[in-house]
């Protein structure tokens, strides 16, 4: 294929990308309440933990301060997040097909596998950042003592809890991504076990820097299982002798 036929190829899949997120979005839609409900209850349990003197007036009710249409603006935010979450197995088809032709036919074979595991591992990554949520919510909202009281904004932090659930579930991509290259012949086992010091510092780092909240409950929930995945890929790789 020529450069302009690969450009091409890039906007027909990114087009049936955003075509799958689109009218996953119209079913987001009508999940918008349960869901609300669902993302609001660690603020919940986090509120009513605090002293009485750190509670918010507003309860866990959230507020909005951007004007008449930031209301608008917080249920499309979320609609759309869960677009996304509900067409991820089309868009990483997408993308499996827009990189097939540089594939070996034995590489192409792993379409199906690829796509399911990424697919439950970034749904396991969501789920896992959403039960470690109330511990840094404890951390972050009673950090600055007994005379701040939080009163956030739904904006605020809905924005904040889908970056977390983003930040896991790619980060629970990473045993795929390991995989992947040993197959293709990038890396191979022995590399990856002489590499081990370096990539549980390089992981440290990683999860360090692309937490949103930053906090220590965060940082190790995410760095753990990065390490394990990573054990985990030496093993897949020496057992299909790569």
């Amino acid at each position: 294929m020529t450069l302009v036929e690969h450009l091409e190829e890039l906007r027909t899949r990114l087009f049936y990308a955003l075509g799958a997120i689109a009218l996953a979005s119209i079913a987001g839609w009508f999940l918008y309440e349960p869901v609300l409900h669902l993302l609001r209850e660690p603020f919940c349990n986090t509120v009513q933990s605090l002293p009485p003197q750190n509670r918010p007036p507003t309860g866990c009710r959230f507020i909005t301060l951007g004007g008449v249409l930031d209301p608008v603006a917080v249920k499309l935010k979320v609609v759309v997040y869960l677009g996304l979450m509900l067409a991820l197995p089309v868009v990483l088809y997408q993308f499996w097909a827009f990189v097939v032709p540089g594939l070996t036919r034995r590489e192409r074979r792993l379409a199906v596998p690829f796509i399911l595991s990424s697919s439950v591992l970034f749904g396991i990554g969501v789920a896992f950042a959403y039960v470690t949520l109330p511990k840094a919510l404890d951390f972050l909202l009673g950090f600055a003592g007994a005379n701040v009281v939080p009163i956030l904004t739904a904006d605020k932090y809905l924005t904040f809890l889908m970056l977390v659930a983003l930040s896991f579930g790619l980060s629970f991509e990473f045993p795929i991504v390991l995989i992947f290259l040993s197959i293709a012949g990038v890396i191979s086992s022995r590399q990856m076990r002489e590499w081990r010091r370096g990539a549980v510092m390089g992981i440290a780092v990683f999860a360090a820097v692309i937490t949103p909240s930053a906090d220590p409950y965060t940082m190790l929930a995410m760095m753990i299982p990065m390490v394990l995945f990573y054990e985990a890929a030496i093993i897949v790789a020496r057992v299909m002798k790569h």
